[in-house]
């Protein structure tokens, strides 16, 4: 192997293979030199060179040059070949690898070339990627030489491949659609601030702009709703809210329920908890099917919400104030503090539980043996109370149970059916004070 063909094998194998010729040249000093110790010995230290200009190829064994005939000649051939095939391989990988990594949550369209188990291949621009069926919106299906679009979910070598895993349920799809479709969003004037989803049911994205004179919200709807509605079409029908962001909490939390209104935000800093009162008839509007509203709002916000009236808030600080006195009380401390510990959002057993100790000391002035008192009996009663909710919650199964048999038995004799009762208990986790 002569300096000319050293340089022609690197730059073949750098056009063919679009690998950098620095990494080849390092991977034939490493395959020249692991044939060499095949030859010398494990023990030997040798060290191999390729001048990068010429590609003479020179060596050093145990500090004592070799012969350049010798060190690029015939001695391992063989084996230096088959290294050197090994060490391409690897940089290929490992270009390909990087190549991807740096697109980790950035949109690819590929073409599914098979679907199995569940899962689609598809072929992207040079490589081979896996939609896995848990990276699927819920109900959609892919066939053969379907284009999909998709992010890039995770990229890692897997022995001498790169395996390249998509995803269609994240968050950073709507991020991206919402830049290809949106042209302002893509000019920087409209800034995606924050997403939360629930993929092919609901997400809500909050947006803000940066010139007074564009409408986020209607930017991103477009025109009779043309930009969001090719964004609902790639996500399988998924209802899409755009919330307009405002750094005030007590604004973000309202904007984020829509379309429920809002009557009053309460922010509990301690808990990072708002509670949000709604009047009696936007309650379920605000909570949304099976809660998705509220979770999603949560998530967007950044804060735990709790959705009630003020009728139920007024009981719900009543009863809290009754249970955390008596607990008080019971550890030797100044009922008083029952107060400021409702004023600050605390409603449960389960959220006294969890208390700063540094923070009950100062807001009651107590030792840290009192704290520890009040929070092992509040663990208690949180206990106590979940476990009664359990067996209500067991309770109405039951009667539901038996009041669905009552009813399939009564349609059977051909008696009108009685209406469904009303099951005591509020169904609630029972983890506040009573």
């Amino acid at each position: 192997m002569n300096a000319s063909e050293v340089l022609r094998i690197i730059d073949a194998i750098h056009r063919d293979k679009n690998i950098d010729k620095e990494v080849i040249f390092q991977a034939i000093e490493s395959a020249l030199a692991s044939a060499l110790k095949k030859h010398y010995g494990e023990e030997s230290q040798i060290v191999v060179n390729i001048d990068r200009k010429d590609g003479t190829v020179s060596g050093v064994r145990d500090g004592v040059p070799l012969d350049p005939e010798e060190t690029a000649g015939r001695i391992g051939a063989q084996t230096a070949k088959q290294v050197i095939i090994q060490k391409v391989r690897e940089a290929e990988r490992d270009t390909l690898y990087d190549e991807y990594e740096r697109e980790v949550g950035q949109l690819v369209t590929g073409i599914v070339q098979r679907q199995e188990g569940g899962a689609a291949t598809v072929q992207l621009a040079n490589t081979e990627a896996i939609l896995p069926r848990s990276e699927q919106i819920p109900g959609e299906s892919h066939h053969a030489n379907e284009r999909v679009r998709a992010t890039i979910f995770e990229v890692r070598k897997v022995g001498s491949r790169v395996k390249v895993v998509l995803s269609r349920i994240r968050p950073a799809l709507v991020q991206r659609l919402f830049e290809q479709e949106i042209p302002e969003i893509a000019d920087g004037v409209i800034e995606i601030r924050a997403i939360s989803r629930e993929p092919g049911y609901r997400s809500k994205v909050a947006v803000t702009s940066s010139d007074q004179r564009v409408d986020c919200v209607g930017a991103c709807v477009g025109v009779r709703g043309n930009r969001i509605k090719n964004i609902v079409d790639e996500l399988a029908g998924e209802r899409i809210d755009i919330v307009r962001w405002n750094d005030d909490m007590q604004v973000l939390i309202p904007n984020a329920l829509q379309p429920a209104e809002v009557e009053e935000v309460i922010l509990c800093q301690m808990l990072g908890k708002a509670i949000v009162l709604v009047r009696e008839d936007q309650l379920s509007l605000a909570i949304g099917r099976r809660g998705q509203n509220v979770r999603l709002g949560s998530k967007l916000c950044g804060w735990d919400i709790e959705i009630m009236t003020r009728e139920e808030l007024d009981q719900e600080i009543e009863r809290a104030v009754g249970g955390f006195g008596e607990l008080l009380e019971k550890a030797g401390v100044d009922v008083g503090l029952a107060d400021k510990l409702v004023g600050e959002g605390f409603l449960s057993y389960d959220e006294l539980s969890v208390i700063e100790p540094d923070a009950l000391m100062e807001m009651g002035e107590l030792t840290e043996d009192q704290v520890n008192e009040i929070v092992t009996l509040a663990e208690e009663r949180a206990m106590e109370a979940e476990a009664a909710a359990t067996e209500e919650r067991r309770r109405q199964r039951e009667q539901q149970k038996i009041d669905q048999a009552t009813r399939d038995l009564e349609e059977r004799e051909g008696k009108q059916p009685e209406p469904p009762r009303e099951v005591a208990g509020d169904g609630g986790s029972g983890a506040g004070p009573s």
